[in-house]
């Protein structure tokens, strides 16, 4: 029988912490607290632990100074960011930036008991026969997803290409779900988001005394994706001697850990995405011409968002269920104005950015209704003043008023705050009032 996971929370609320500790214990892991930033660090060095909740505003640490360490201490270990809504934007970065997931407080702690569980123990597989979820409608989409179940039936590597934010994880997931390893870890690092200094430690491991402060062993992506799917995202990023590294575990289908005397197996199937054109780097010298032809078996190009508009509504409402999910909220639904809007854009961030203008709306929105100002606050507010009532710059208008009536009331008429909430700077909020009329509001 393995032994219990270890679990570090980093909580300073003399209620909630203690109540999550308990909460833990009964579900059989074996937790510890910390108040503070620099107590979690101690921590982390002492007990190597399996898995990080944190909160993301601690007295003397950010969330993001946290995940920074932590990354550093533990390498890639899951990681979860309690958050208040106010803080939302910030959670979303981190998740970007590798964090497994953030929840909204009050925490529904069965939703992060069973995040936790997926994140330590993998997620469930899909019931035999039960398909998984489209990736979109679109022909494109369908074309995208047509080779990706072909390729799931071959064990060779995969290069997905696309802009960034196009979704190029959740094609990877796809892949992953669609192939005989879907019941084995799938395990994603961005290359891009690691510290140089530690990428080889992250994507290989390291034994203990590798280095200073390595004080235990740490296997690496490469050994924790065992027979399951390794996605390597923005792989053009990784340097010259750790594209040699990645070579030869592509080739020799082993790896090196810091400081060990005998490689490893490598079991995984690899997976790697990018933005960049990588027969262009290779054009230019920075990326190896031998690990580009034994990557490029089989290439996948993710359409930008803006070339397959039938796929917008679809992701909208699957986004809109997993963030009123997340957030624990009542029932929110897109009014046909905002539909209309999210149809009309044209998307320069690509499914990352309709999954951001999303969860914002939903998380700082009052009522059941999520429209234009909610979605595009920016456009409200930017709108030119109108000459004539019933134009749709008197409706742009409109729309601005409310949403900074919504903002200067959840800000306790800071305006200050309701510059923040609306994301824009405070000069901006003034010159909008004053051409608004509302000079005088608060």
């Amino acid at each position: 029988m393995s032994a219990p996971a270890v679990v570090l929370l980093v909580e300073d609320d003399p209620v909630l912490g203690p109540a999550l500790l308990q909460r833990l214990r009964l579900e059989g892991y074996r937790p510890r607290l910390a108040a503070t930033g620099a107590e979690a660090l101690r921590e982390a060095r002492a007990l190597r632990p399996d898995a990080v909740i944190s909160d993301i505003r601690l007295p003397d640490l950010s969330g993001e100074e946290i995940y920074r360490r932590l990354v550093a201490e533990l390498g890639a270990v899951p990681a979860f960011f309690m958050t208040a809504f106010g803080e939302v934007e910030q959670a979303v970065r981190l998740v970007r930036a590798g964090a497994r997931d953030y929840l909204t407080k009050p925490v529904d702690v069965d939703r992060l008991v069973e995040a936790l569980a997926a994140a330590l123990d993998g997620p469930a597989p899909l019931p035999e026969g039960a398909e998984l979820p489209p990736l979109g409608v679109s022909p494109a989409m369908r074309a995208v997803e047509a080779t990706l179940r072909k390729a799931a039936r071959v064990d060779v590597p995969v290069v997905l290409t696309g802009e960034t934010g196009v979704g190029k994880e959740v094609a990877a997931r796809f892949l992953h779900g669609a192939s005989a390893r879907a019941a084995h870890p799938f395990v994603a690092l961005n290359c891009a988001a690691i510290p140089r200094e530690l990428a080889e430690s992250t994507l290989f491991g390291h034994e203990r005394g590798a280095f200073t402060g390595a004080t235990a062993r740490t296997p690496g992506v490469a050994e924790r994706a065992a027979g399951g799917t390794l996605l390597l995202d923005e792989v053009a990023e990784l340097a010259p001697d750790l594209q040699a590294k990645l070579l030869r575990l592509v080739q020799e289908r082993s790896f090196l850990p810091v400081g060990a005397a005998a490689e490893r197996p490598f079991a995984a199937r690899l997976v790697c995405a990018t933005h960049a054109d990588l027969a262009a780097r290779v054009r230019a010298g920075s990326f190896r011409e031998d690990l580009f032809y034994r990557l490029n078996v089989i290439t996948v190009t993710i359409p930008p968002l803006r070339q397959r508009p039938e796929d917008v509504p679809i992701l909208a409402q699957r986004i809109l269920a997993e963030a009123m999910m997340r957030f624990g909220l009542g029932p929110r639904r897109l009014d046909a104005p905002g539909l209309d809007a999210l149809g009309a854009h044209d998307w320069p961030g690509n499914v990352r950015e309709l999954r951001n203008r999303i969860e914002r709306a939903v998380a700082l929105s009052d009522g059941p209704e999520i429209g234009l100002a909610d979605l595009f606050p920016e456009a409200a507010l930017d709108a030119p003043m109108a000459a004539s009532s019933g134009s749709l710059d008197a409706a742009m208008d409109g729309a601005a008023r409310d949403a900074i009536r919504d903002a200067l009331r959840r800000a306790g008429g800071s305006r200050a705050e309701a510059a923040r909430l609306l994301g824009i700077s405070r000069t901006t909020l003034w010159k909008r009032m004053r051409d608004l009329g509302m000079a005088g509001e608060d």
